[in-house]
């Protein structure tokens, strides 16, 4: 069964010479697939009162001097003209590569220089059939190279066998994936000539788990005779992977490595492009840091959030601790939320990352709580010991300082030492705050 290809109807007018010469084609453009038939046809015009005694069609040669398509060797036995009542039709059956071109009409009549060509012609693109990896992750494309008169519905192939999948162009073959197995596509009703079939033959090296850092070997499998010459892409990535040749390495794979490979192996009869395979490397914490919401100032009761930030594959699992205070705070998660932060909580903090591949920590944060007071004094009295004179500071709520209002740091005024982990102005505080009063009065 030959196979037909015709374009959308197209007519093009050419500009008449004086007396009605003129060539109309029915189509400008036409995309044929390769090993099918094709037809070319247009219609001519001419004076009444001459006679048409030659008519052909040629692609090589000039206007002047064109060379008739039936005395060129490679279209031998392969084209056929059915010229009549001013319509002629170029047939080309076979179609190769190499009859991409633009075909011309031309007419002779018994007229001295009563000749006419057809321009600028039609220009024929002939195409296989390719299949190659989708832009979508586990599909392949049946692809060609022009725009083939449609609508066209498809036929998938796996290991030679007509698949399920009808009328797309497109192949989702994740659930089957074998690495052995062979696909090719062909138009719905022209399954005589079927795309070359492509090996999902991209192998890697080691198979496990990939960790950064380490060799990994891809390696682009082909029973290609003569040998082919093999070329690697990244999808959305490098669109050419160097070097060129049958194995692809990386000597110390990079998280940025990450992703989808295919390779296509080529020699004199041909191109295929295998399926993909995709790399997952994994790596342990990185990137560490804390950060602290609100950035601003922090007032006891208020809520915090301290959110520990890293990259890791797998996701890591994080642990949050103060610096001389809770070795291990819960619940250990990425983000550690104060719903109503405390001047006991004030101090440093640092988080933990770790996965299976290894375990990092961050440098520490410092937290400040202020806290709210009516207000706050300062007396300075001079009292005779032992030791000398004595100069004190003292910060409480003074009734005569109302209603004046402060934030001052939330730390005890008679800790021993306010180096040391702040507390509460406690109810003992207060007390000997009454006390002291009392003596400096």
């Amino acid at each position: 069964m030959n196979m037909m290809m015709f374009a959308d109807v197209l007519c093009v007018t050419v500009v008449q010479a004086q007396d009605g010469w003129g060539v109309t084609y029915t189509a400008t453009d036409i995309c044929a697939i390769k090993g099918s038939t094709v037809n070319i046809s247009c219609t001519y015009t001419y004076p009444s009162n001459v006679r048409v005694q030659e008519t052909f069609w040629f692609t090589k040669g000039t206007n002047t001097d064109p060379v008739d398509l039936k005395t060129q060797s490679e279209y031998s036995g392969r084209v056929q003209y059915q010229c009549k009542d001013k319509t002629c039709t170029l047939t080309i059956r076979d179609l190769r590569d190499t009859d991409s071109a633009q075909y011309k009409f031309r007419f002779i009549t018994n007229q001295q220089s009563g000749h006419y060509t057809g321009s600028p012609g039609v220009t024929l693109t002939v195409t296989d059939l390719q299949v190659k990896p989708s832009s979508y992750s586990s599909w392949l494309d049946c692809h060609n190279r022009c725009d083939l008169p449609g609508p066209l519905s498809y036929v998938w192939y796996k290991n030679g066998q007509k698949t399920s999948q009808k009328q797309s162009y497109y192949y989702y073959y994740s659930d089957s994936f074998n690495s052995a197995d062979s696909y090719s596509c062909a138009v719905a009703t022209y399954e005589h000539l079927p795309s070359p079939s492509v090996l999902l033959s991209v192998s890697v090296s080691p198979s496990a788990e990939i960790v950064e850092g380490s060799s990994v070997t891809l390696t682009c499998s082909n029973d290609a005779n003569p040998a082919a010459s093999y070329t690697w892409y990244k999808k959305h990535g490098n669109p050419s992977l160097q070097p060129a040749s049958k194995q692809f390495n990386f000597s110390s794979i990079q998280s940025s490595d990450s992703g989808e490979y295919y390779c296509t192996a080529e020699n004199d009869l041909g191109r295929r492009t295998s399926g993909s395979i995709f790399i997952h490397v994994t790596y342990p914490p990185k990137l560490l840091s804390v950060s602290v919401s609100p950035s601003a100032e922090i007032v006891e009761g208020s809520s915090v959030t301290l959110t520990c930030s890293s990259d890791a594959n797998p996701a890591a699992n994080y642990t949050w601790s103060m610096k001389h205070g809770n070795p291990s705070l819960q619940p250990a998660s990425k983000q550690f939320i104060f719903s109503s932060i405390q001047s006991s909580d004030s101090g440093e903090y640092y988080c933990t990352a770790e996965n299976e591949l290894g375990r990092r920590t961050s440098g520490s944060i410092f937290i400040n709580v202020t806290c709210e007071s009516n207000s706050f004094f300062t007396k300075q009295h001079t009292a005779n010991n032992t030791l000398g004179k004595t100069t004190q500071t003292i910060c409480g709520d003074d009734p005569e300082s109302r209603p004046h209002t402060s934030r001052i740091d939330c730390l005890d005024p008679y800790s021993k030492d306010n180096t040391k982990a702040p507390g509460f102005l406690t109810p003992e505080s207060l007390t000997q705050l009454a006390l002291d009063r009392r003596f400096l009065t």
